[in-house]
């Protein structure tokens, strides 16, 4: 890779991990970027959900304060993103490069009116929590680790996704909630992370890249992002979502 390269990765994965931190779909971001340079897309996907781990970890980091008191829950729900990563992740590697190929675009876009729909889906969380105690038992249980499968097969907006989740089922403020989110995706993409690393072909180089990168992000967007535009961070995160399943469909 050339300079221009090695920068434009490290600026995407800058970018990732600050938003993964505040509301999740980093992956928007590194996994177009890295197919724009010429990686396949299993390849790019499995450098790239390796590379997020540390950015997912100082996210987490970053909210220390709102993770007060949560351990036990999330040593619970835990469990369930462990098996939905581990799940997720051996179904990447164990089907045909050409399933993924396949079904990547949809989930791309997926992702993306998953990022459109976030206010609305943050709006009805907040009225779903109004008067109502925690909630939810195997039922949200479930719904994490089918989260966590998604996440470990190609996880873009995943964390949107567990965000919605615990907001339905727990009474908790957003932040405290994201919080929770960010231990959940890290555990997930962690446990993906270690069956690549294993058992696939890895970019170490754009690993690399991305996990400095990332960390930094991370940690920014744990402390600043607060204070971003919401609505040109989902513009942003959505053409470059669409730009990337349009040439994956017809620039194969």
């Amino acid at each position: 890779m050339g300079s221009g390269e090695i920068l434009a990765i490290l600026a995407a994965a800058v970018a990732a991990g600050a938003i993964n931190a505040v509301v999740g779909s980093g992956s928007l971001i590194t996994f177009p970027t890295l197919l724009a340079f010429g990686f396949p897309p299993v390849i790019a996907n499995v450098s790239n959900n390796i590379g997020l781990v540390p950015g997912n970890l100082s996210g987490a980091y970053g909210y220390r304060r709102e993770l007060a008191g949560q351990r036990p829950r999330l040593l619970r729900l835990g469990v369930a993103s462990f098996a939905g990563g581990l799940a997720g992740a051996s179904a990447l590697l164990a089907l045909p490069g050409s399933v993924f190929d396949l079904v990547v675009p949809a989930l791309i876009i997926i992702a993306c009116v998953l990022v459109v729909i976030q206010p609305r889906l943050s709006a009805w969380v907040a009225a779903r929590r109004e008067g109502h105690a925690e909630h939810g038992g195997k039922w949200l249980a479930a719904g994490v680790f089918l989260a966590g499968v998604y996440g470990g097969y190609f996880g873009a907006a995943q964390g949107v996704l567990v965000i919605g989740l615990l907001g339905v089922f727990m009474t908790e403020s957003l932040q405290r909630i994201n919080a929770g989110k960010n231990v959940l995706v890290a555990i997930v993409n962690g446990t993906a992370a270690a069956v690549f690393v294993l058992f696939a072909h890895v970019a170490w180089l754009v690993v690399a890249l991305i996990a400095a990168g990332s960390t930094a992000g991370g940690l920014a967007g744990a402390r600043f992002g607060r204070h971003l535009p919401p609505a040109a961070l989902r513009v942003l995160i959505v053409v470059i979502g669409v730009i990337s399943a349009v040439k994956l469909i017809f620039f194969r």
